[in-house]
């Protein structure tokens, strides 16, 4: 490890980075802690003025705030918690009570002198009103520090849960995709079994094909996301491979708008999609069909529909339980939440066929958040 340069002295004392929001936000809930304790004891002695309490209650209550709220930022453990553990965080506590009696009283009590808030005479304070002072500024201040020893803490467990959520979702997501990879690569290796018998000249550029789109496809799957056109890419070279083994019983179109191309989205979230629509809507119908797969925005969404003209909706895909759909379904609920939809839903009739026939065809309707550029 190389040595610091000689113009750049390290620094004697560590940077404290301090949120003047939370600190002004921490000071008005202990100056209500004040008003509400300087409030209860008017109460209990309301021949007493009342402003000596409130000045006496704010002033100390200012004095334990600074001290113990400003310092434990200068303790290591605070960086991580919000507070000193053990011994640092009593020391701390005990000496915000001692500034607060200390300074709190000789504050409030020059406040008091000349502003006049005693009245025509100022009391002589005993040694019976001193200890009470200190019983008092020790409980507030112990509780008070409890208070926001115990938000300190809260907030640094949700932040330890939300980082733990955060893997889980990850490590979840990476389960899903490693289990999408094998099953599109069993998919086409059955494929290719098929044709081999029948066809070996069209196996063999379906071999070809096969390899130049795994090789093409590597790099994309290692990441969570990448542009739409790199989806939109792997889907053609698929439909390429499906096309020498349907031959003309499969046709394709995929319609991609420009200001769409570069939009992020999750890694082979159309790959599952559309070998559900071959496998279970064009290859089951004797003259095949037409699968297109189209990207929209609407209303501050993105919106791609994967269709097909085959048979309609059967077995457990009717429902969205095939394995496809319930693995986009998954990733897409964990890398967005509610924010992201999937449907599955008769494709509509074309426009002259009317209401009466039967209905084929299927569609697949994805909704995320479009994110401007």
């Amino acid at each position: 490890m190389s040595a610091p340069p000689a113009d750049r002295p390290l620094p004697l004392f560590p940077v404290v980075r301090i949120d003047p929001r939370a600190k002004l936000r921490h000071l008005l809930q202990t100056w209500l802690f004040c008003i509400a304790i300087a409030v209860l004891q008017y109460a209990f002695e309301p021949n007493k003025p009342f402003l000596p309490n409130l000045a006496f209650s704010v002033s100390i209550g200012s004095f334990s705030w600074a001290v113990v709220d400003l310092g434990r930022h200068f303790f290591p453990s605070s960086r991580e918690t919000g507070w000193p553990d053990r011994l640092p965080g009593l020391v701390l506590v005990l000496a915000g009570i001692a500034a607060g009696y200390l300074g709190g009283t000789s504050l409030g009590d020059a406040l008091c002198r000349t502003f006049g808030w005693y009245g025509e005479v100022a009391p002589v304070h005993s040694a019976t009103d001193r200890r009470s002072a200190l019983l008092i500024t020790t409980m507030a201040g112990i509780v008070a520090s409890y208070y926001f020893y115990s938000v300190s803490r809260g907030h640094y467990l949700e932040r330890q849960m939300a980082e733990a959520r955060r893997h889980a979702d990850e490590a979840r997501l990476k389960l899903l995709e490693t289990q999408l990879e094998p099953h599109m690569l069993f998919n086409t290796l059955a494929n290719l079994r098929a044709l081999i018998a029948v066809d070996p000249p069209r196996a063999q550029r379906m071999l070809d094909h096969m390899i130049a789109y795994l090789r093409a496809t590597l790099d994309a799957s290692r990441a969570t996301t990448h542009p739409l056109q790199v989806e939109f890419d792997r889907v053609r070279d698929y439909l390429e491979l499906m096309a020498i083994r349907m031959g003309p019983r499969l046709s394709y179109e995929l319609d991609l708008p420009q200001e769409l191309a570069q939009h992020p989205v999750p890694t082979l979230l159309l790959q599952p999609l559309v070998e559900n629509a071959i496998q279970h809507g064009l290859e089951p119908k004797v003259e095949g069909g037409r699968l297109t797969v189209q990207a929209r925005s609407d209303g501050g969404e993105l919106v791609v529909v994967v269709s097909d003209t085959g048979v309609g909706l059967s077995g457990p895909v009717a429902q969205g339980h095939g394995f496809g759909l319930t693995q986009v379904r998954e990733r897409l609920t964990t890398l967005y939440g509610p924010a992201a939809r999937l449907s599955l839903d008769p494709l509509p009739s074309a426009p002259g066929e009317g209401w009466g026939g039967d209905t084929h065809g299927a569609q697949v309707t994805i909704r995320l958040p479009l994110r401007t550029q």
